[in-house]
């Protein structure tokens, strides 16, 4: 697992936390830190809660994840079977899970790695058969797959699901011990549930082991994955995520092969918010190696409860070698504010948009920084996606500042331009940095660099 030279020791960490808690006011962002009180640091790191003010996740009696949990209730955990363990012991409880560790989610009940292999064991499924029998200049494109090999992967692919797959229960908060804790290969989703914190932790390579093919998927067909890192489905309220790291390392996409002319993706999204979700606060994180990030709001059809929820605010995150949806929104008010975008001159993953106008979506992008290749157009940042309307204030490229909305008008037909957004003014917010200054700050402070101050 690549890590960051820039990550934090555990002095650096707590020194560099303090410096932030001294320099921030009580009513701003806490920074590193938060107590659930008076944003004091000698609050426990796992007893923090989500302070007043900061994101979307703080309206309507704010997130609080597992603060109140009882010494019962507190669990330390090293592998998979642990963790589900502790959601099965508290329930609904209140409950503090700290991670140790590397968890991998392709383990068995004993504890022994489980590869793709194994899951397609008793199945049929072999990926040569299935290839060969869905070639399109067999097959063709103009149906879906059908018959053994495909009723064979749908059922390999369920036996991975059943493994990977894990609802994370209300009243929860998951925190690394410490910087280097990790859940790798894990489709983590807050499935209906409410008021859970996700902090410190790096959740890396929800690899599919078998990805469907759809001719119909674009002009030339594609290989589509089912898991994301993290899904906030299913009217899930009340959710934290913070210095937390994602990654599709050390496995990207970029490594995988082709076929039929399409790329052999198995990676989906990072961190998805949809179907009538809502009041969610996404801070502090790192996003690398990663071509479709961050989805909120399921379709452009308004019947899965989406009008009127999706309230997200994504700030002081860093977006580096991401190709798309940072984030893609549809119907939601999303607040976008103080985050860093890199686009690498030789990234893996090839870059198509950062911000993406959907249908009926309302996007707030204030104050963040993009960092562009030369020779990369301003234009390129926003996506259109049936979005008429968009809000981009004070944000810079290459540390001057552009418009960017009037750098996508100028380049698209009149009938593709998007009119500035006046719908809405976020006001849930810490404080608000000038966007020269979010890639230094961000630098030293995003991703996991946190400890919760004991050992096991």
């Amino acid at each position: 697992m690549r890590k960051r030279a820039s990550y934090l020791s555990m002095s650096t960490a707590a020194a560099a936390a303090v410096a932030i808690l001294a320099a921030t006011p009580a009513a701003a962002s806490p920074g590193l830190l938060a107590d659930p009180t008076a944003q004091s640091a000698r609050t426990p790191l796992e007893r923090q809660v989500l302070p007043a003010g900061d994101g979307w996740a703080s309206a309507e009696g704010g997130t609080t994840g597992g603060a109140a949990a009882a010494p019962a209730d507190v669990h330390d955990v090293t592998d998979r079977a642990g963790l589900l363990e502790a959601f099965a012991a508290s329930g609904e409880r209140p409950k503090i899970i700290r991670v140790h560790g590397t968890i991998d989610a392709n383990t068995a009940a004993d504890g022994s790695a489980l590869s793709c292999t194994d899951y397609a064991a008793g199945t049929g499924y072999e990926l040569e058969q299935y290839l060969q029998d869905y070639d399109p200049a067999v097959w063709g494109r103009d149906r879906d797959p059908a018959g053994a090999q495909e009723d064979a992967r749908r059922a390999a692919a369920a036996k991975q699901a059943r493994t990977i797959r894990w609802d994370v229960p209300s009243n929860t908060t998951i925190i690394g011990a410490g910087p280097d804790s990790e859940i790798r290969g894990a489709a983590l989703r807050i499935n209906g549930a409410d008021n859970v914190i996700l902090r410190n932790l790096t959740f890396s390579d929800s690899a599919d082991c078998f990805p469907a093919w759809d001719p119909g998927d674009g002009s030339t067909g594609a290989w589509n994955s089912e898991y994301d890192m993290l899904q906030v489905i299913n009217g899930a309220t009340h959710v934290w995520v913070d210095h937390s790291e994602f990654t599709d390392a050390p496995n990207p996409d970029s490594e995988q092969p082709s076929y039929f002319g399409a790329p052999y993706q198995v990676h989906d999204g990072a961190v998805d918010v949809t179907n009538g979700s809502d009041l969610v606060t996404i801070s502090f994180n790192r996003f690398t190696d990663h071509d479709k990030l961050m989805l909120i709001g399921s379709t452009d059809s308004p019947t899965r409860g989406d009008p009127g929820k999706l309230r997200v605010s994504v700030h002081h995150n860093v977006f580096e070698d991401v190709g798309q949806r940072a984030p893609r929104v549809r119907y939601g008010q999303v607040d976008v504010y103080n985050n860093h975008y890199v686009v690498p001159e030789d990234g893996s993953v090839p870059y198509v948009y950062s911000l993406g106008a959907g249908i009926e979506s309302h996007l707030y992008a204030e104050a963040n920084a993009f960092t562009l290749p030369a020779g990369t157009d301003a234009a390129e940042i926003i996506g259109r996606y049936k979005g008429t309307t968009i809000a981009t204030v004070d944000n810079t490229v290459n540390g001057k500042k552009v418009d960017v909305r009037a750098a996508y008008n100028a380049a698209v037909p009149e009938a593709e331009q998007l009119t500035h957004d006046t719908s809405w003014t976020p006001t849930l917010r810490t404080k608000v940095h000038a966007a020269q200054a979010v890639p230094a700050l961000l630098a030293r402070t995003a991703g996991p660099v946190l400890s919760t101050g004991g050992d096991r």
